[in-house]
């Protein structure tokens, strides 16, 4: 008797669960493993097990992608991470903002967070779905800096960072500092530091109504 195939979409709930699916797919895996780890600094425990399954995974001469945000760069436990990975093989980049967690396994399997703690991942094994996600982990690629290369900054005579510059345009967007802090993988702290320099920037308070409307006088989201 032929075994049913497993289904096309499963909900994983609990880090165990999850954290065993993916030891499962990382054995099964043949030839590449894309990622996608949005936010900023990640918990040393999970560096650990990632660190873990790269090792293995690059021991049996698999291709691994990884796309961060550009804050890791300035987070001194991920980089430690990343300085520890293997140089065969794994390649890190960096984009402004991302997708929820993402893995996916050749092309067979993927596995993609659903809540912001990612306590709850679907595993997806439809070939249609796992090929639209590997479609939008090839755009994100495609417009993401390599970790080895510095940010390009555009000319500005204002002085305005391309963080501040991000902030500036969800801001006006209406995203509260909380959103911001969470789409850009800032801290809330550190994004209310960006939002007073530039607030002081552009000569105002940070006054939201006032801030909003400094900013589209400006110009500075029109480059």
């Amino acid at each position: 008797m032929i075994p049913d195939p497993p289904p096309a979409i499963t909900v994983l709930e609990g880090l165990a669960r999850i954290n065993a699916a993916l030891d499962l797919a990382c054995v099964a895996c043949r030839t590449e493993v894309r990622t996608v780890q949005p936010g900023g600094a990640r918990p040393e425990q999970a560096l650990a097990q990632a660190l873990e399954r790269t090792h293995l995974l690059a021991h049996r001469g698999l291709r691994m992608r990884t796309l961060y945000q550009h804050t890791v760069r300035h987070s001194y436990g991920t980089r430690a991470y990343l300085d520890r990975l293997p140089d065969i093989q794994v390649e890190l980049r960096t984009v402004e903002e991302l997708v929820p967690r993402l893995l996916v396994f050749d092309r067979t399997e993927a596995f993609l967070a659903v809540t912001p703690d990612a306590q709850t991942a679907l595993h997806l094994r439809d070939p249609d779905l796992v090929g639209y996600l590997i479609s939008a982990f090839e755009r994100f690629w495609q417009h993401a800096v390599p970790l080895d290369e510095p940010l390009p900054e555009p000319a500005s005579p204002d002085g305005l960072t391309a963080i501040r510059r991000s902030i500036a345009r969800l801001l006006v967007q209406g995203l509260v500092d909380e959103e911001i802090a969470q789409r850009l993988g800032l801290n809330v702290r550190t994004c209310r530091a960006h939002i007073a320099k530039l607030a002081a920037a552009l000569g105002g308070t940070s006054n939201r109504a006032q801030l909003g409307y400094l900013i589209a006088r400006s110009g500075i989201l029109d480059t």
